[in-house]
Formats: C-alpha cells, structure tokens, sequence
C-alpha cells in the first residue's frame, strides 16, 4: 500500500455523509456564511460546524471573517466540479459482455508480456555492451 492511500482514503471518507455532500453543492453556487449553510442543510448549527472542519481539514472549502460572520467558499473549483458531475451520474454504468471483457484482458496480457521482454532484452544487450 503506497504511504499516501490512508490520506486519499480519508479524503473519500470526508465526503461520505449527505450533510457534507449538501454543503458543498450549496457553496458551488457561490459563498455562504455558516447560518445560511445551516438553514439550507437543516442541521443544527454545532452540528454544520463539525461538518465544515471536516470539509476544512480536507482543504475542499475555507472561510474569510467578516466580523463575527464567517463566509465559506470552495476552496477547489476544479475538483468541485468533477465531484458534482459524479454526484449527478454523469458517468454512465459499461456493461460489457464476457467476451469482450475475456479479450481485453487477453490483450493486456500481450501488451504486459511484450514490455516485459522487450525490458528483458535491452537490458540484457546493455549487459552485453558492458562487458
């Protein structure tokens, strides 16, 4: 396991709960401050709050005072809008049959066994050159 899957898991993790999801397809619209966050997901105010470090600690959303208001906005645009296109099944189920998943497998195979030996003799004719 590569050292930073546990950091990418907890990433997913962050946005496995509906209030989150809620919370960052409100703020896509554009900046809102924690009351309006919370009248728009209807969760009690401590309850947003938690929800919104989570978000913070993520760095997906961060937040500018206005005196005692603190506004959020989205933190990265460009991840968001993957995100949302996700949420909304923009990415359509592939059935495919046996077969065409046998073959491609197939090839695969080939393409791994080919580099594998083309690996093998270069490294091998470089061997050669050495001695």
């Amino acid at each position: 396991m590569g050292p930073d899957l546990p950091e990418k898991a907890a990433f997913f993790r962050a946005l496995g709960h509906p209030v989150r999801l809620a919370i960052l397809m409100e703020l896509a619209a554009g900046p809102k401050c924690v009351t309006d966050i919370q009248e728009l997901v209807d969760a009690p105010q401590a309850n947003v709050s938690q929800h919104l470090a989570v978000l913070r600690h993520q760095r997906l959303i961060d937040f500018h005072e206005d005196g005692k208001l603190r506004c959020y906005y989205v933190a990265r645009p460009g991840l968001l809008k993957v995100l949302l296109r996700l949420i909304h099944d923009e990415f359509p189920v592939r059935n495919r049959s046996k077969e065409s998943v046998r073959r491609a497998a197939s090839r695969r195979r080939e393409q791994e066994g080919s580099s594998c030996t083309m690996a093998k003799r270069k490294t091998g004719a470089a061997v050669a050159r050495a001695r």
